[in-house]
């Protein structure tokens, strides 16, 4: 914070120093120069003064931003309103943040990421959704940092008409006890319930599981609830039904199947293991390393040679 002090001037310093001129004194009076327009003058002197203030403490702004690694000119566009807040409005929203336990790295992250947060209400906004957490989801507070970490979004979430309704259809969907929602997984919480986290039960419902076998897939894999059903869901499981002639039955067991990379992972093991003959249960094929899925393949190889022996 910068500190300002006020430093009294001797009285018989001219009063307008921007204004320069002579005085003509005379017998009969005082008088200044007729061609000098004293009132546009003074003003003038105080609009130059408070552009010359705005521009220092714009500058302020800009150079603590930067000292907290956001990238300016997308801040400005994402948030426009920076440009009139005050530092020390911008500096409590860094205190308030780091409240939670973040370093200052991970809240210019953080403010990098979502700049409207730099604007926004702590109080109305921000501080609410610690209370959510604590009290709702009942995250320990050393844990409240990793939430944020890991899922940024819960910042700029509404409380009652976001999370408190994700958390809701979570818990009936049976994320409570011993299941409940953790710091690794409050990143469900910012998924809508309508357009996002149903249509996903009833994708996984349409492969003829039923509910409570759903259930007992997303909280074996809660991350199943983050995957995009057009970009995830359903190309992985065409290649299952059609290339690897499988059963849906083993994706029960599982669902772990549909976090792995298709291209890199799923369909180079599964290749590999066509072009010499083999297959494996798809925990086996997809768990474990590289590694140690080329040790498997060549210990499989030479089981089936010796059985050919026999």
């Amino acid at each position: 914070m910068v500190v300002l002090r006020l430093q009294l001037l001797p009285q018989q310093i001219n009063p307008y120093p921007f204004i320069a001129f002579t005085i003509i004194s005379s017998p009969k009076s005082t008088q200044f120069p007729k061609a000098f327009n004293y009132q546009y003058g003074l003003q003038t002197h105080l609009s130059s003064s408070t552009a010359a203030g705005s521009g220092r403490k714009f500058r302020e702004k800009i150079l603590y931003l930067r000292d907290l690694n956001i990238n300016i000119n997308k801040a400005l566009e994402k948030n426009p309103n920076i440009r009139a807040a005050l530092l020390s409005s911008l500096q409590s929203i860094e205190e308030c943040i780091s409240s939670m336990g973040l370093d200052r790295s991970a809240v210019g992250r953080i403010l990098d990421m979502y700049p409207q947060l730099l604007t926004s209400d702590p109080y109305g906004e921000i501080y609410p959704v610690f209370e959510f957490l604590l009290n709702d989801v009942e995250i320990p507070f050393p844990d409240i940092h990793k939430s944020l970490i890991r899922c940024p979004r819960l910042l700029i979430c509404s409380v009652e008409n976001q999370l408190k309704p994700a958390l809701k259809f979570l818990q009936e969907l049976g994320f409570v006890g011993s299941n409940r929602i953790t710091c690794q997984t409050t990143v469900l919480l910012v998924s809508n319930v309508d357009q996002t986290l149903i249509p996903k039960v009833e994708f996984l419902m349409g492969l003829g599981f039923d509910y409570e076998e759903v259930s007992n897939m997303v909280l074996r894999s809660p991350g199943l609830l983050t995957f995009s059903i057009e970009n995830n869901f359903k190309p992985k499981l065409d290649y299952f039904l059609k290339e690897m002639n499988g059963d849906v039955k083993e994706l029960k067991k599982f669902p772990q199947y549909f976090s792995f990379n298709l291209e890199g992972k799923i369909k180079r093991r599964h290749r590999i293991l066509v072009e010499h003959g083999l297959t494996m249960p798809l925990s086996n094929m997809l768990r474990v390393s590289d590694g140690e899925f080329n040790a498997r393949l060549i210990e499989m190889q030479l089981q089936r040679t010796d059985e050919r022996r026999l």
